[in-house]
């Protein structure tokens, strides 16, 4: 499972010119599940999105979360994070987990991510969304975590 986390003044998502869900101060969350991807990578993704310092301090120093800030998050599901380009010039898609497997993880991801006390929406799965993101600093971050093999 893997997430582009962007540190963001405001996002929102927008689907056939409705707005869907629209944050401020926080982080709006591309996340892209795996073939071979269970609730445990959702679960420890989550709690490391929850966690992970990407807010500055009163002293300008990267220190904060963005629990930490009370902040706000969106989950946008998004397979092309696992775009496969080494050959070619069409990016291949097979790693990334059928819409049935996908879509309960995206939306476990959210859940667990507001269990650990972020505020949290999502966008629609599988729909063409506009994504609208004011990144802050920029600041942006990719996180993987693989499964391991035996283990669910």
């Amino acid at each position: 499972m893997k997430a582009v986390l962007q540190r963001v003044r405001r996002g929102r998502v927008s689907v056939d010119d409705r707005t869907v869900a629209e944050i401020g101060r926080g982080l709006v969350i591309l996340v892209g599940v795996g073939q071979g991807d269970t609730e445990s990578e959702a679960c420890w993704l989550a709690e490391k999105c929850a966690v992970l310092r990407m807010f500055e301090d009163a002293e300008g120093k990267i220190n904060l979360s963005v629990k930490d800030i009370e902040g706000e998050a969106i989950v946008v599901s998004q397979f092309t994070l696992h775009a496969d380009t080494r050959k070619g010039r069409r990016p291949s898609f097979i790693k990334a987990a059928d819409p049935k497997i996908a879509e309960p993880l995206v939306t476990q991801f959210a859940e667990h991510l507001a269990v650990q006390g972020v505020p949290t929406q999502l966008g629609v799965f599988g729909a063409h969304m506009l994504v609208e993101i004011e990144n802050d600093g920029p600041v942006t971050i990719l996180l993987e975590r693989t499964p391991v093999a035996g283990k669910t």
